[in-house]
């Protein structure tokens, strides 16, 4: 592997990983020419990606047609005048022309937005008048295309619409634009490694989406996270479950992996089902597996038995905490650990569970030590070892894997920057051994007569009783102790709320928990309010507590 052309990446242990670790950036990184182009010229024939669909179709892309898509796609990209510093969104799902498009503008030196297929016709003009966007790229799903037509009377940037067929009025087709563009110069070499990238408009729990800008080395940030937590090689198929509209894709479906020179797998669906995902699994002998531990339980809880996953090698998880239920379930039923991550969609993996660190259920892991990570309380002083603190990394923006600022609002990042420490907003602590564990965003802590409590430590108790599917803990207003710990439950198929379930829920805490940790108020519901990225809106929640 070209790795050491960034930095040392094959360590013998934990010790020799925390003291060495390091990436350096070459002059003008762009990811298109120095890995995907540079892999084709010395591998044409190695595999980039392995597609398919529920409808059985699928289709193996060699780095070779990688390059040669992606060098089509910037001449057509060219064609219809978009040039360096232009901002596109790329609404594609799991289509494979989504990375054609992304290389492809990075080869220009335009800006790719990739958005989810969520958006209502009000998210995409205001995410298009945001960022200025001048071309929209998405599937030819109707509600996609209705919801980009809603947006147009509204949306002065756009100067074109481009869909994967192009067989809507007023639409261009991608796939005759590729194919058009096959031959041609190739892109000239424009790009520096401070400029634009990426940008990712956030979930954010409260308020409008942020726009997280990246410039061009922060693909080599994922370097650590690909080779260290994923534990890939040469030879692995690693499938990241994301659409590519989320910054998970960034994760796991991309830049790290092929730095590494692994082959990614993409199972393009619509509606999840974990017998079909089981079964393209099996069939395309999977080696590694990063899922969110929503979709990592729903796996443990089928019939394995029925499929061969053997092949599998390693398996992650990011995206939201993983209760230790979940972990021992998971190594019961497949014989293997699961890895946690932790960051943002402002940071590459901030802490992990690397190929060189014990697993502890519960626990993220240790500080991925290619960043300078400490544990700040509110007056910006370290914290010791068991206390909480909030995850800062003492950096400045841009530097590799970090974002370069909020995108058009200069006080919003610098207050996420302060004194060349970025501010995660989470909360965790720290404890003897190095292992942190989570405790909840800082807007989310519950403070209790007191105590101060994060959601996850009452959550991840809740999830190990049978009755309880998903919940979700919250602070509701209290007279005396300022707050309260409330639970919303969504119980189990079958299960039946009643004053009888909500006093043995409680016993149950107090059973697993410290007393103070038991909710006081407990409420049965079918769902939770969410972003449209699937977190859970606490902030509503709270919300709806304070109101009565």
């Amino acid at each position: 592997m070209d790795l050491d052309r960034y930095g040392r990446m094959d360590f013998e242990d934990y010790e020799d990983f925390s003291e060495h670790c390091g990436v350096t950036p070459p002059e003008n990184f762009n990811f298109a020419f120095d890995c995907v182009d540079r892999l084709a010229q010395r591998s044409p024939d190695k595999t980039a990606m392995v597609w398919c669909d529920d409808d059985n179709r699928q289709a193996v892309y060699t780095f070779a047609r990688m390059a040669a898509y992606s060098d089509a796609t910037a001449r057509f990209f060219a064609s219809l005048g978009v040039r360096r510093g232009d901002r596109v969104m790329l609404v594609l799902k799991r289509r494979a022309e989504f990375w054609f498009a992304i290389l492809g503008l990075m080869k220009l030196g335009a800006v790719a937005i990739p958005a989810t297929h969520l958006m209502r016709a009000e998210d995409v003009v205001y995410r298009n008048n945001a960022a200025s966007i001048s071309v929209v790229v998405t599937t030819d799903d109707e509600v996609v295309l209705d919801a980009v037509d809603g947006a147009m009377p509204d949306s002065p940037s756009v100067k074109a619409r481009v869909s994967l067929s192009g067989e809507r009025d007023g639409w261009l087709g991608f796939r005759a634009g590729m194919e058009a563009h096959m031959k041609g110069e190739a892109p000239a070499r424009v790009t520096e490694n401070a400029d634009m990238m990426l940008i990712y408009f956030t979930s954010g729990t409260t308020g409008l989406p942020k726009m997280v800008a990246h410039n061009y080395i922060y693909p080599l940030g994922f370097i650590v996270g690909a080779r260290q937590w994923q534990a890939l090689h040469a030879d692995s198929l690693h499938l990241t479950v994301a659409d590519t509209g989320w910054a998970k894709a960034a994760w796991g479906k991309i830049y790290g992996q092929w730095l590494c020179e692994a082959a990614i797998f993409i199972y393009d669906h619509d509606r999840f089902n974990v017998h079909r995902l089981l079964t393209v699994m099996s069939r395309h002998r999977v080696t590694s597996f990063c899922a969110p531990p929503t979709l990592l339980r729903v796996v443990a809880n089928a019939d394995l038995s029925a499929y061969d996953i053997g092949a599998l090698e390693h398996v992650t998880s990011a995206g939201e905490p993983l209760d230790e239920e979940l972990f021992e379930q998971f190594k019961k039923k497949t014989g293997l650990e699961i890895h946690e991550g932790y960051g943002q969609s402002e940071t590459t993996p901030l802490v992990m569970t690397s190929v060189f660190t014990e697993p502890r259920p519960g626990s993220l892991g240790k500080p991925n030590p290619l960043y300078d990570i400490a544990f700040l309380d509110e007056d910006g002083r370290e914290v010791g070892s068991g206390e909480e603190g909030e995850i800062c990394v003492r950096t400045k923006p841009g530097a590799v894997g970090m974002f370069m600022g909020y995108y058009r609002d200069e006080a919003m990042t610098a207050a996420a920057f302060r004194e060349d420490v970025y501010h995660t907003g989470d909360m965790a602590r720290r404890d003897a051994d190095g292992y942190v564990w989570f405790v909840g965003r800082r807007d989310d802590i519950i403070k209790s007569a007191g105590y101060r409590i994060g959601p996850f430590e009452v959550e991840s108790v809740l999830l190990t009783h049978p009755d309880v599917s998903e919940c979700a803990v919250t602070g509701a207003p209290h007279p005396l102790r300022g707050q309260v710990i409330k639970a919303s439950v969504i119980l189990r198929p079958g299960r039946k709320p009643s004053e009888t379930l909500k006093k043995e829920l409680r016993a149950f805490v107090k059973a697993n928990a410290s007393a103070y940790k038991v909710p006081r108020i407990i409420e049965f519901v079918e769902s939770f309010p969410m972003t449209v990225t699937g977190k859970i809106r606490r902030s509503a929640i709270r919300d709806a507590s304070e109101k009565g």
